[in-house]
């Protein structure tokens, strides 16, 4: 890929990060004494991603003094127009599991804009990333990388559909308009977290939907599905980009047909 793009020395801080976030993930993963713990919210954490974004934050505080920076395990620090956003694993219960789907997000948020993002998948020997006027590739690296685009599928007949579990649709009263979706559909595939974004990004699913997500779940994943050529809202369709609370991501293509089933908010 070219070198001569605006954020292509924040690319390069973001490839530096998430080689040393690899290290530290994958060296705990399927560790017999891994850590786990409780958060307030009930959900897991382990020691791997409390030191995956220690790692992350002590480089940005090198690299970006005057950036902001907001994780999921630690305080947001720094106020800035720019803004780092970081989840250090993303799919820690596959990872406490043994379950090689999981990655390290790193997302940069400019003026309010999700702008740059990169996903890094070491145990399933992927990478992707992006970032605003430069296309989205994926790669180990910024030398040896590929492109990649979305889909060209415009019928909801033959298209693949990806998402999370029944019950995040069900807790917010929205299950039924999910399941008239996965009817219509070709096909519906759990693949699950952000893997589920990248493979609408690379061309081999078509559509991706959550409905409830945070921030740090989806800095780093819409700048790459956007700049693949797909489109990113909440899932009315009134939010453009990682801000809305939830995700649909798709090809562009198919977007307006799949909001006549999820755009209506139920339960809200």
């Amino acid at each position: 890929m070219s070198l001569d793009y605006q954020y292509d020395g924040d690319l390069r801080l973001a490839h530096a990060m998430a080689d040393r976030a690899d290290e530290v993930t994958l060296d705990r993963f399927q560790a017999s004494d891994l850590r786990v713990e409780s958060k307030p919210d009930m959900t897991p954490v382990t020691d791997a991603d409390r030191a995956a974004e220690r790692l992350i934050r002590s480089m940005l505080l090198s690299a970006r003094r005057g950036d902001a920076i907001r994780g999921e395990e630690y305080d947001d620090q720094g106020e800035s127009s720019r803004v780092w956003v970081i989840d250090p694993i993303d799919g820690t219960k596959n990872y406490l599991r043994g379950v090689p789907v999981w990655a390290t997000l790193i997302g940069l948020i400019e003026d309010g804009e999700a702008v740059l993002g990169l996903v890094s998948a070491p145990a399933l020997h992927r990478r992707w990333f992006a970032a605003k006027g430069e296309g989205a590739w994926m790669g180990r690296s910024m030398s040896s990388a590929h492109r990649i685009r979305v889909s060209q599928v415009t019928e909801l007949a033959e298209a693949s559909f990806s998402c999370s579990s029944l019950g995040g649709w069900e807790k917010r009263e929205r299950l039924a308009d999910f399941l008239a979706l996965t009817r219509v559909v070709w096909r519906t595939r759990g693949y699950g977290d952000f893997w589920s974004y990248m493979l609408v990004a690379e061309g081999a699913v078509d559509i991706a939907a959550e409905p409830e997500l945070a921030l740090h779940d989806m800095a780093a994943l819409a700048p790459i599905v956007t700049e693949a050529g797909g489109r990113f809202t909440d899932t009315s369709g009134q939010v453009e980009g990682p801000f809305g609370g939830d995700a649909l991501a798709s090809n562009a293509l198919l977007h307006p047909q799949v909001l006549a089933y999820l755009g209506a908010r139920m339960g809200q």
